[in-house]
């Protein structure tokens, strides 16, 4: 692992990003202390479409891998009650028509 201080890193990026493109991480220091790491992306990680919309600042990146049963369990504690159901599924019709009203110019 290689590491670099930002004035350096500066001067030198596209050539640092080409090592990291070939699997080389890269620890940066600022005034000889560490305080980031650049790290490869492996090509199972993200779709080219998702890192176009990272560098479009659209879509940030997970910074950890998500925990299904964690978050099929979100709200099992509560289930959703009839009148709340009901009044979500008025909204819904609500804004169906409304848009249908727009679209078929009614």
């Amino acid at each position: 692992m290689k590491t670099v201080n930002i004035a350096i890193l500066k001067n030198r990026l596209s050539s640092y990003l080409q090592e990291v493109r070939a699997g080389e991480e890269i620890v940066i220091r600022d005034r000889n202390l560490p305080v980031a790491k650049l790290v490869p992306l492996s090509p199972t990680d993200v779709s080219a479409e998702e890192l176009a919309l990272v560098a479009s600042g659209e879509l940030q990146l997970p910074s950890e891998k998500l925990n299904e049963r964690t978050f099929w369990s979100i709200g099992a504690d509560n289930p959703v009650t009839a009148p709340a159901m009901a009044v979500v599924l008025r909204a819904i019709s609500e804004d169906r028509e409304a848009r249908d009203a727009g679209i078929l110019g009614r």
